[in-house]
């Protein structure tokens, strides 16, 4: 089972399955999942190999969709980020019986090109048995990542206290070439979906909007203006606003 925040008490509608980004956490999603549980009650989750979560040889989509099978009860809305995002589309075309509404924020289901384990060399990069502060951390990775923004999005998965990462950096590491990639799935989701870009990104393009309407033919796209890829982060009340008006339609 994942690890799960709650927000809000149950309601009639369905609840708000959050699901995270590569190197992110449930926690990341606090203060939108807070405001969002006036209307709803939210989950948040931390994805396998992944903040409390448990730790797993694979990090599949696969996998990480039978993951978020099981702590859906009955069915959905899912709202997902980046990797998160190809969580949820996993799910919503394997079990589509579990979502009943779909919000993909910044991500296409398709294979793409860049790594990210830059990150997880400058993370293994750091002397954790010299890290009392988060500072002492922060210093460390300055050294190999230059904007402050990501360094400190990258610290919140550092248990200080303990000296340890609460990533499974290795298993990230082995298994990038299917993070960055989607796997071949024969499925349609019927359901609505919106997929939600920020207007700086180029994470969805216009060449990928033909396999998203294969997949999800309901698909309907909106962009955030001024947002980049962390757009949930760069602009929470723009995101949150376009979710609620696709959420209680």
């Amino acid at each position: 089972m994942l690890e799960t925040l709650t927000y809000g008490a149950p309601k009639a509608e369905p609840p708000v399955l959050i699901v995270h980004g590569l190197y992110g956490s449930a926690r990341n999603w606090g203060a939108i999942a807070k405001r969002l549980s006036d209307e709803r009650f939210v989950k948040s989750v931390d994805l396998r190999n992944h903040g409390q979560s448990r730790w797993a040889d694979s990090h599949s989509y696969p996998d990480m969709a039978s993951d978020l099978a099981s702590v859906v009860d009955g069915t959905a809305d899912v709202v997902g980020h980046s990797m998160g995002g190809k969580a949820a589309m996993t799910l919503a075309l394997t079990r589509p019986e579990t979502v009943n509404r779909l919000v993909i924020a910044d991500i296409a289901p398709v294979a793409y090109t860049h790594s990210q384990i830059q990150y997880i060399d400058a993370m293994r990069r750091i002397d954790l048995s010299a890290v009392e502060t988060r500072g002492d951390a922060d210093s460390q990775l300055s050294e190999h990542i230059s904007d402050p923004g990501i360094r400190a999005f990258l610290l919140q998965s550092l248990d200080v206290k303990e000296k340890r990462w609460r990533l499974n950096l290795d298993v990230l590491a082995d298994e990038m070439d299917k993070i960055v990639g989607f796997p071949e799935i024969e499925g349609r989701f019927e359901g609505p979906a919106l997929f939600l870009s920020g207007s700086e990104s180029d994470y969805v393009q216009r060449s990928h909007r033909p396999r998203i309407k294969e997949l999800f033919p309901q698909a309907k796209f909106a962009k955030i203006p001024g947002a980049g890829h962390w757009l949930h982060a760069e602009k929470p009340r723009e995101f949150e606003a376009a979710l609620r008006v696709f959420l209680n339609r």
